[in-house]
């Protein structure tokens, strides 16, 4: 069965609080203020299926000698690659880190993000290359960037964590947003994103799998016979729109505590 033809029908989408207008981000003044210690991180966030990935590529290959750290929680996990859309490909020769650090059903915690986000920033920074953190998970930018305080202040010292950081969010319509998520959840069915959740479960009991949720969770549970493929695929889309929302809530809920980010529109496709 064709894939739109399970997702349930969408007219009249509600209108979504107005976007921001679009600033233009000139690269060279990003170094410039690097260099000048203005800022000491760039921050791209944004919504999944915004184009964050591909923008902080083709801005890494405008600054000419940057690095990307990685703010996803599911792409640290090693052989879970097309349900957290890992996209390898899209880096080029841009020097990646953060992703495949730990095994597939470990339990990796903010805590051992924000010690592995510092070590990796600090590498970068010694060697001169500009740090670039992309990611759409909100606790762990916040992590990195210092805004988020753990309660019971077993966080590494401030001091080694970036002072200045700079946001850059990708711009990206609901109604587009929305037609993204249904192509590309279509696009890993067919890329063998089943085939890989039957293979992670060899190794990866069950529940350990559901914990990571989103994909992992719906598959596994069609896996095991739980529910049907086209109750797989319909939950599945449902479940990816709804985080895409929360995720835009953390974003501006991110700016309402004081938080500047620059939103542009999201890379583009060569």
């Amino acid at each position: 069965m064709n894939r739109t033809e399970l997702l349930p029908d969408r007219p009249g989408i509600p209108p979504m609080a107005k976007l921001p207008d679009p600033e233009v981000i000139d690269p060279e003044a990003l170094v410039a203020a690097y260099a000048a210690g203005d800022i000491d991180l760039i921050c791209v966030v944004g919504p999944t299926a915004s184009g964050k990935t591909r923008y902080a590529v083709q801005l890494a290959h405008s600054i000419g000698n940057a690095e990307i750290l990685s703010a996803d929680s599911r792409q640290v996990y090693r052989g879970m690659d097309i349900g957290t859309g890992k996209d390898l490909g899209e880096y080029g020769d841009v020097p990646y880190h953060l992703i495949d650090i730990v095994s597939a059903g470990a339990k990796f915690n903010i805590y051992e993000y924000q010690a592995a986000f510092a070590q990796a920033w600090a590498d970068v920074r010694s060697r001169g290359a500009v740090p670039i953190l992309c990611g759409g998970s909100g606790l762990y930018i916040e992590a990195a960037t210092k805004a988020y305080k753990f309660d019971k202040g077993n966080g590494i010292s401030a001091d080694k964590l970036p002072q200045k950081p700079y946001y850059i969010g990708t711009l990206v319509s609901r109604e587009e947003r929305v037609a993204r998520i249904d192509r590309r959840l279509e696009e890993r069915l067919k890329e063998g994103l089943v085939e890989e959740v039957r293979g992670l479960l060899e190794t990866v009991p069950a529940p350990d799998l559901i914990y990571y949720g989103l994909e992992y969770k719906f598959v596994t549970q069609y896996v095991l016979g739980e529910i049907s493929y086209d109750d797989m695929v319909v939950g599945l889309g449902n479940a990816i729109h709804q985080f895409a929302k929360r995720q835009m809530t953390w974003f501006r809920g991110m700016e309402r505590d004081g938080i500047r980010i620059h939103w542009t529109k999201g890379g583009k496709k060569d």
